[in-house]
């Protein structure tokens, strides 16, 4: 297959999915469920982050502005941001069911919401642009003024009484001055600040600014010297963060003295991590510290593997190694074939088929290192053949 039958083969299916994910609200606002045949009843704020960001052209405008105030008219009193949003807009902040959370709510609940109103500002026309960021200006500062951080500037969660962190760890007890969580809060410091001196009156943008340095500082806390690889968090489960350390460079964070030691770091454990170009949160055989419920081994966050983070590990293996990050996006697709789209699987297990966000985060990926990037060594690697 060429890179093109490769790129039209996820796009074809991350259309697919958001179409089947499609379900009304009570008022008539489209909600892009987790899975693409509409079993859920909620918008989830981090997942429909990941289709606005990775698959944007799937969605119509309308139906992305709609969804902003869907999830911003539902926030908390105090401003704190939903973790979704049921079809009748009854909001949920925490992770687990509704009236059972699984601890404090969401640390990534506002970052998300954001990384949507920031894709979308960028697309719409200027003037339209200017009256809507006025608008949600207030509201998304103020979810972030909430979100605790320690004196060094990280993201901070309180061992003795934490927050679900980021969703995809959702159940996990990561506790004290977390990695995965304080990238997202100084990349949605980036987008407000680049928002407000595009469309505001850059009253916001030098403190955002300050924000994000202190963080691009303070990260290095969490470094292990030994691996060439980032912790998850300070205290509890203070372990190597495959997807947090991928992202980290996927989204272009300043971290140049650790850049070639994270991207050797993922290539030299690849088999310590990768399944069917699927994604552990751990390196093989380890498991989470401490867990805000009951998570078996080897299952769901604890040891699956999940095509959630496929895309940055690909784009970090097409840095140094166009042949492995090619083979990793064919043995992705291979298993979307033949296994089927699930939120994440392993040997004899699988959880949720027709996810969403496995395939738009593959194709999103995908698509930035042949059309943005122009990767040549990573699309070499495909052909006819």
């Amino acid at each position: 297959m060429t890179i093109n039958d490769i790129l039209n083969e996820l796009g074809q299916k991350s259309r697919q999915l958001i179409k089947g994910c499609a379900t009304p609200a009570h008022d008539g606002t489209v909600l892009f469920t987790p899975d693409g045949i509409a079993s859920y009843n909620a918008l989830w704020v981090r997942d429909f982050g990941y289709m606005v960001e990775y698959a944007g052209a799937y969605l119509e405008e309308d139906s992305i502005e709609k969804g902003i105030r869907f999830i911003m008219n539902a926030r908390r009193e105090d401003g704190w941001m939903p973790d979704r949003v049921y079809s009748d807009g009854t909001p949920v902040f925490a992770a687990g069911e509704a009236g059972s959370p699984v601890g404090e709510a969401n640390l990534d609940n506002t970052p998300f919401l954001l990384f949507v109103v920031h894709s979308y500002l960028n697309r719409i026309e200027k003037e339209k642009a200017i009256e809507l960021y006025r608008e949600w200006k207030q509201p998304l500062i103020r979810g972030l003024d909430l979100i605790a951080l320690s004196e060094s500037g990280l993201v901070y969660n309180d061992p003795s009484a934490p927050h679900s962190p980021y969703g995809f760890t959702d159940t996990i007890g990561k506790t004290g001055e977390l990695f995965k969580e304080s990238l997202l809060y100084w990349r949605s410091c980036i987008f407000l600040a680049e928002l407000d001196v595009r469309f505001g009156d850059r009253s916001l943008a030098g403190s955002l600014e300050r924000r994000a340095a202190i963080i691009e500082s303070a990260i290095y806390r969490l470094y292990d010297e030994s691996s060439g690889a980032f912790f998850a968090a300070s205290q509890d489960c203070r372990q190597l963060d495959i997807w947090g350390n991928a992202y980290m460079l996927y989204i272009g964070f300043p971290a140049a003295k650790v850049k070639d030691s994270i991207l050797a770091f993922l290539k030299d454990q690849y088999d310590n991590y990768v399944y069917k170009g699927q994604i552990r949160h751990l390196l093989k055989g380890q498991h989470w510290e401490r867990l805000l419920i009951d998570v078996p081994h080897e299952e769901y966050q604890n040891g699956a593997y999940w095509a959630t983070a496929t895309g940055w590990v690909v784009w970090c293996l097409a840095q140094t190694d166009s042949a492995l990050a090619a083979q990793t996006v064919k043995d992705v697709l291979d298993s979307f074939k033949n296994d089927g789209v699930f939120e994440c699987l392993n040997e004899g297990y699988s959880k949720l088929d027709s996810f969403v966000v496995s395939a738009v985060n593959v194709y999103g990926a995908v698509d930035r290192l042949v059309n943005t990037e122009k990767n040549v060594g990573f699309i070499e690697q495909f052909s006819r053949a």
